[in-house]
């Protein structure tokens, strides 16, 4: 189909948008383009998430139940684990997981077997775009060659390849999908222009660069950026706590000056699905290209070590109440890996709780949002572990607590009165935990 036909059937809202994966990435995606009453066609492998979009029932908790009413209601949607389908779709967009294996390398399986079932059904006049974040080359050097030899099609010719890397942060109130702008490379003019319009439809703004690979090494750059920066704040965090300098008195302060100077906040170690595995993509990719990534490679070595540090100051505050940690009861509260979400890739608590247990400690957690431990790829053993209860009597029981995530729904005065040992991770109690010497202990 010619390129000017595609154009127009996008203008005119008759251009079919396939989304392949229906997670973070993927449900707000669908969300955006069905608000702007384009036609859009969901596909995942799990049955649960079809039926919760087809039915209005939320599995992503800080997305509410508004949304997926509308989605449930409406004629322009549908979601289907049926991948034979594909063929309805004028454009399929990819928003499949792209971890690290066990050797911290990339472990592209979601892409490269959802790519060969999208090549299965590969149609004439298709745009395939890949959603996810990967390791600069990989449209062009990975996916195409997989979609040109299974369907027999050429890639600019009789399909299209485009990429544009997701930039969601689940929870955050300011930004959604819409408001957010779209970096979008293509491969080839005609795809960037098919691309392009289609974001345009409902995306703030798109952002088109000169190809695929130069917009994955967008997404790599923005959070090998926050990465380094975060581990910055934690290695001050260590060096200002010997000298006993409050490192979020300091940040926060920094942050007054209007120029120069972009706050981050230290933590007790990385998680979500960006931070703490995306920059292993680039160095990964760069030693192919025989460089060192130090800089990263430093940032990473710091932020991993921050769980351990966590460990030391509460073993610390123990002490002062002359309790050893080991043989101690300590309750983790926060699963997820930021505050208001029910997400826990990748979130450090997990790796607070290994410690913990490795020391002698007896540990459990609390979490509204994450109310039990489903199956991960690496925290098996914490499989349907529940959260515990928010009483005087159960948070009252422990030795210590040790806040990994700061909810918002959590009473925190409530905790100052139950808990006599509180280690902060978040900077909880700000404003009020110079009342509190000695009770809590900043780590």
């Amino acid at each position: 189909m010619a390129i000017e036909k595609l154009l127009q059937k996008i203008e005119s809202k008759e251009y079919t948008i396939g989304i392949v994966g229906l997670g973070y990435v993927g449900l707000p995606l669908m969300w955006t383009f069905h608000s702007n009453r384009m036609p859009v066609l969901g596909f995942d492998v799990d049955e649960n998430k079809v039926n919760c979009i087809n039915e209005g029932r939320s599995y992503i908790k800080h997305l509410g139940d508004k949304m997926m009413g509308e989605l449930a209601g409406s004629a322009l949607c549908d979601a289907t684990t049926d991948f034979s389908r594909l063929p309805e779709a004028d454009a399929v967009l990819l928003c499949v997981p792209t971890p690290l294996d066990q050797h911290r390398e990339p472990d592209m399986t979601y892409v490269v077997n959802t790519t060969e079932t999208v090549a299965k059904y590969l149609r004439e006049g298709q745009l395939v775009i890949l959603e996810s974040t990967t390791w600069p080359g990989t449209t062009e050097e990975l996916m195409i060659p997989i979609l040109e030899k299974a369907s027999g099609l050429k890639a600019g010719k009789d399909f299209y390849v485009a990429y544009s890397p997701e930039r969601e942060d689940p929870g955050n109130a300011d930004f959604n999908t819409a408001k957010i702008p779209k970096v979008v490379g293509g491969h080839g003019e005609d795809a960037l222009k098919l691309a392009t319009a289609l974001y345009d439809t409902s995306i703030v703004q798109t952002v088109p660069v000169s190809d695929t690979k130069t917009a994955e090494a967008v997404k790599i750059t923005e959070n090998v950026f926050r990465a380094v920066n975060i581990a910055l704040v934690n290695e001050l965090k260590v060096v200002y706590d010997k000298m006993g300098i409050d490192i979020h008195e300091v940040v926060e302060a920094a942050a007054t000056k209007p120029f120069g100077y972009m706050k981050f906040t230290p933590g007790p170690g990385l998680g979500g699905h960006c931070i703490p595995i995306d920059p292993f993509y680039l160095t990964w990719r760069a030693r192919e290209f025989e460089k060192n990534t130090r800089f990263i490679e430093l940032a990473g070595e710091i932020n991993t070590n921050m769980p351990e540090y966590v460990i030391q100051k509460t073993a610390m505050a123990l002490n002062k109440h002359k309790k050893a940690l080991n043989g101690s009861k300590v309750l983790v509260i926060g699963l997820a890996y930021k505050p208001n979400v029910d997400d826990m890739r990748e979130s450090p608590t997990f790796k607070l709780l290994d410690l913990l247990k490795e020391n002698g400690a007896e540990t459990d957690y609390y979490d509204t949002y994450l109310p039990l431990i489903t199956p991960t790829r690496e925290h098996a053993e914490w499989t349907g572990t529940k959260s515990v209860e928010w009483n005087k009597e159960v948070i009252a029981s422990y030795d210590a607590v040790l806040i990994s995530t700061n909810h918002s729904d959590i009473d925190y005065r409530e905790l100052i009165q139950w808990s006599d040992c509180i280690v902060d991770t978040r900077n909880s109690f700000k404003g009020i935990e110079e009342r509190f010497e000695g009770q809590i202990t900043k780590a």
